[in-house]
Formats: C-alpha cells, sequence, structure tokens
C-alpha cells in the first residue's frame, strides 16, 4: 500500500525545485493528482495531504468517485479521450477539460454545459509529435481552431495540453514542451486580450521537471503520488 502523503510531499519537493530551477514560482503551477483506476478512499487520502485538484480518464468511474466525495473541495479535471456522445456528463460534473481534440467536442460542451455552474475550462489537446495512434489537432488545426472555439458561449478557453512521446533524455523531453509553448505564443499572438490563454497541461510522473523548466502550468502525475496502476 503506497504511502500516499509521503509520496505527495515527494513530488511537491521536486515541483519546487524543478521551478526554482527555472526561475519560476512553484505557486503557478497546479499539481494535478490523476486518480483514474483509483478508489475514492485513496482519493480522500490525497485531499487530506492538501491536494484539491483531481484527473479522471474514463467518465463512468470518474462520476462514482464526484458522487461519493459530494461535500468535498475538489476541482476535478476530466484528461481522458471524450466521444461525442459523452460531453454532456463532462460539461455537467467537469470543471476542466484538457481533451478537446476535435472542433465538434467544444460545440457540444459549449451546448451542453450548464449555465449556473459557470464557463467550463478547456484546453485543447495537441498531437505536438505527429503520432497516428494519438488524437489531438495538429499545430496548424490548432491556430484555426482556437479562434473559433474562443468566442463559444459557456467555455473558456485556457490552454494547450499534450503528451509527447517518451525520450531517453531530458533535453529531448524539453522539445515538445518548447513546441508546445511556441504555438500557445502564436496562438495567443491572434487572439484579443480577454482571450489569451494561460495554461499549459504537460508534464507527468516521469518528465514533470523539463515540462516545467519549458513553462507547465498545470502537471499531471498519477504514478508517482498513488503508486503504480491496477
Amino acid at each position: 500500500m503506497p504511502n500516499i502523503e509521503k509520496n505527495i510531499t515527494s513530488v511537491e519537493r521536486r515541483l519546487q525545485q524543478a521551478a526554482r530551477e527555472a526561475d519560476r514560482n512553484p505557486d503557478d503551477i497546479l499539481l494535478l493528482a490523476v486518480s483514474k483506476t483509483q478508489t475514492s478512499a485513496q482519493v480522500r487520502l490525497a485531499i487530506d495531504a492538501g491536494l484539491g485538484s483531481f484527473g479522471e480518464n474514463y467518465l463512468e468511474e470518474a462520476i462514482r468517485k464526484i458522487e461519493q466525495l459530494k461535500g468535498r473541495s475538489i476541482n476535478w479535471h476530466f484528461i481522458g479521450s471524450l466521444q461525442s456522445n459523452k460531453t454532456k456528463q463532462a460539461a455537467e460534473n467537469f470543471s476542466w477539460v484538457h481533451t478537446v481534440d476535435r472542433l465538434k467536442i467544444a460545440k457540444r460542451l459549449s451546448d451542453q454545459r450548464p449555465t449556473q455552474l459557470g464557463p467550463l475550462n478547456i484546453c485543447l489537446q495537441i498531437n505536438i509529435d505527429d503520432e497516428p495512434s494519438k488524437s489531438g489537432f495538429s499545430p496548424q488545426e490548432a491556430l484555426e481552431a482556437a479562434v473559433s472555439i474562443a468566442t463559444m458561449p459557456n467555455l473558456r478557453l485556457r490552454g494547450l495540453m499534450a503528451i509527447p512521446k517518451p525520450s531517453a533524455s531530458k533535453a529531448e523531453q524539453r522539445q515538445p514542451f518548447a513546441q508546445l509553448r511556441a504555438l500557445q505564443d502564436q496562438i495567443n499572438g491572434m487572439l484579443d486580450n480577454s482571450q489569451k490563454l494561460d495554461t499549459l497541461s504537460m508534464g507527468m510522473s516521469g518528465d514533470l521537471e523539463p515540462a516545467i523548466h519549458e513553462g507547465a502550468t498545470i502537471v499531471r502525475v498519477g504514478t508517482d503520488i498513488f503508486g503504480p496502476r491496477h
């Protein structure tokens, strides 16, 4: 049984050290605990250790946990593949969706977001390495999509998300993260001041330091908090 509190302390130290090395404020970086396949009891332990934001990949599993943990102060982020027939559940139950990979998904989320919940924060998923097995906008597609999505009611386009392919060295790990940051700069050059992107969701257990050096504002960590997934 992993010691979740000890693991969180270790990950937070890594985050803070990387931020210092990058001359950044650690408070500007959100540690998002990836709780997919974990139990509500394990999430409670992470909450008790000080975390408040959790990422889920599977809607049915996530909805159960959201119901079981109702009353706790949690920001729920959806970070899995989102099918068009599941957008209503995502729009009604989450504060963030990181995996908007086509215009159709954004439009459905906007149409289905309850207005009393306020705008849904979203990130565009970018296929930064042009991998055939991964979904996501190409960088060129993202430039065009961002302008359309930024004007959709009930959504707040916050930034970009990517999962680069594995790399052998820290220097190689930084390259796709730098590309994502450059893409964010390009998109911001096309948007009004009120629409500027402020979020880069990138970096996981194995590469959070390179991501932070390249400007990550959300790092998604599962294994190094909860241990290996079942």
